[in-house]
């Protein structure tokens, strides 16, 4: 097992590139499986998640031939067997994106329950009754089994926004005879990473980037080639690092239109200032962040949506800045149960935080933070933790760092590039 040793107060300055999103590579990768010719995918981040699923694929089956930095050939020949190897599947929650595909190409796919983080309860219900839709037979005895005598398009009405039961009901539903139509869809830009490389292989889907997509079903997919967009999380993340150290960061390249929900609240909650220059964000030094209350002088609040909204994973990283910011603001995670389970540890470092419940805390700054040994719960935990130790006065150790590798990829080396005092150590 490998840990973080952090020395915190340290500026950073200097240019971060952040990677490929993960949240479309994922769906990407399993996408792949819809054809028997060759996709190639450029720009997929060297993370944890990613290579389980590069792993998972390749136990079915799937050649996987890297063809350059962070370039992949992929071809799903053949797929050897509908059963989906419980190691590879329990380890990342992204293993039931292979129920949409497999069952469109084979009519058939046994899955284990998936893994992931432990933030709260995680439904796959809408998954279910979206491929229910479609004309699959859904049973559950310790795994899933998912059975079909052919899809065929339909109207489908998801109970939630859900990214991955989107694209799920998209990778059955483009080899599906006639017109699908799904409503209440995600529109995040990794989901319209995975229309557009759809698109590319063959598929006919319209309404992209809005949550109505309408899509023809075809006979068969063809190869593709598709480069994936930067990540905006990442660049979340690393906005959040530059409002709260000392010294200026720039963000390149970025997709603006990623960001306009993030930088609003960033900048209208919480004051921080940043500039864009063409497809470079920059965060200036010298920050003077504080609460900008509501109307009247109301306590804000920061809170969590479907796309556009402010995003889920970033409510740990906006947590953090709130501590550096002058004043008092609501923070709501309205959709996971445990993922503010974190704070006591950003307490223990001197935060003022107080939990009213499993979905709001309240944020009192700015507070000098010191030097602790921290777990990381989480992908999003885990970068927030990091975070706040590198602003921390004195020595953190963060341990479990497997779970921030899931999500963020070579993440020592960007930060040491950017001046910070970084270590990775491997523990006993």
């Amino acid at each position: 097992m490998a840990l973080f040793r952090i020395e915190g107060g340290h500026p950073l300055t200097g240019v971060v590139h952040p990677s490929g999103n993960k949240n479309a590579a994922l769906p990407a990768l399993a996408a792949v499986l819809l054809t028997d010719e060759p996709v190639i995918l450029h720009n997929v981040p060297e993370i944890g998640d990613v290579r389980t699923m590069r792993s998972l694929l390749a136990s079915l089956g799937v050649q996987v031939d890297q063809v350059g930095p962070h370039s992949w050939r992929l071809h799903a020949a053949h797929i050897n067997s509908p059963h989906v190897d419980p190691h590879w599947a329990t380890a990342i929650r992204a293993s039931i994106l292979l129920a949409g595909p497999m069952l469109a190409r084979l009519g058939e796919v046994y899955l284990p329950p998936p893994g992931g983080d432990v933030i709260g309860r995680r439904r796959l219900d809408t998954h279910i009754l979206a491929l229910e839709a479609l004309g699959a037979q859904v049973t559950f005895n310790g795994i899933f089994e998912f059975r079909s005598r052919g899809l065929r398009g339909t109207h489908i009405l998801l109970d939630e926004a859900s990214v991955t039961a989107t694209e799920n009901a998209l990778m059955a539903a483009v080899l599906a005879p006639g017109t699908t139509v799904i409503q209440n869809a995600a529109c995040e830009p990794h989901v319209q990473d995975v229309c557009h490389l759809l698109n590319a292989m063959g598929a006919h889907i319209e309404g992209i980037g809005s949550n109505v997509l309408t899509i023809e079903g075809v006979d068969r997919l063809h190869g593709a080639e598709y480069t994936l967009g930067p990540d905006y999380v990442e660049i979340g993340s690393f906005i959040g690092l530059g409002a709260v150290s000392p010294g200026e960061l720039r963000i390149q390249p970025v997709n603006p239109d990623d960001l306009r929900m993030i930088r609003w609240v960033f900048e209208r909650r919480l004051n921080v200032r940043m500039q864009l220059e063409g497809d470079t964000l920059i965060i200036p030094d010298e920050q003077e962040l504080r609460v900008l209350p509501d109307v009247g002088g109301a306590i804000p609040k920061i809170d969590d949506a479907p796309w556009p909204q402010f995003p889920a994973d970033l409510m740990s990283i906006a947590l953090v800045v709130a501590t550096q910011a002058e004043g008092v603001i609501l923070i709501h995670e309205k959709m996971f149960e445990s993922r503010l389970y974190f704070v006591d540890k950003l307490i223990s470092m001197g935060a003022h935080i107080i939990l009213c419940d499993p979905h709001r805390a309240v944020v009192s700054g700015p507070a000098a933070l010191h030097g602790q040994r921290l777990t990381s719960p989480d992908i999003r935990a885990g970068m927030a933790l990091l975070i706040a130790a590198l602003i921390a006065s004195g020595e953190s150790e963060i341990y479990n760092i497997d779970q921030i590798d899931r999500g963020y990829q070579h993440i020592e080396h960007k930060l040491q590039a950017l001046g910070a005092h970084i270590q990775r150590v491997e523990s006993d």
